[in-house]
């Protein structure tokens, strides 16, 4: 009698313990799905902002170009003086690029490490 007490405790535990690997799995999916689509719908708004500054900084550029021609009276040197920038930019973005890559991996950390 004993012993068959222990049997089906031991079956009980069995089950409950086949419930919580389950359950563990479906709620270790979810995480992975919440932080994948956390990921995507970042590089998605990331990369449409940057498609738009993209062509926002184009058309200005284009702008300051003519502006500058006009006033040195020298359609080359706008374009010159312009592009001199980007790559003194281009230099200095080059220099800090480990500064720069903190913030990005601070705030993907946040998504994989947030409290649940």
């Amino acid at each position: 009698m004993a012993f068959d007490e222990i049997k089906e405790e031991l079956m009980g535990a069995e089950a409950e313990m086949r419930s919580y690997v389950e359950t563990s799995e479906e709620y270790l999916r979810l995480r992975i799905f919440k932080i994948l689509m956390l990921f995507v719908t970042s590089i998605t708004q990331s990369l449409l902002i940057g498609i738009g500054s993209v062509f926002a900084l184009l058309f200005l550029s284009f702008a300051a170009c003519l502006a500058i021609s006009e006033s040195l009276g020298s359609y080359y040197g706008g374009f010159i003086i312009i592009g001199a920038f980007y790559v003194l930019l281009g230099i200095m973005l080059y220099i800090f690029r480990k500064k720069l890559n903190a913030p990005i991996l601070r705030k993907f950390s946040n998504y994989y490490f947030e409290q649940r």
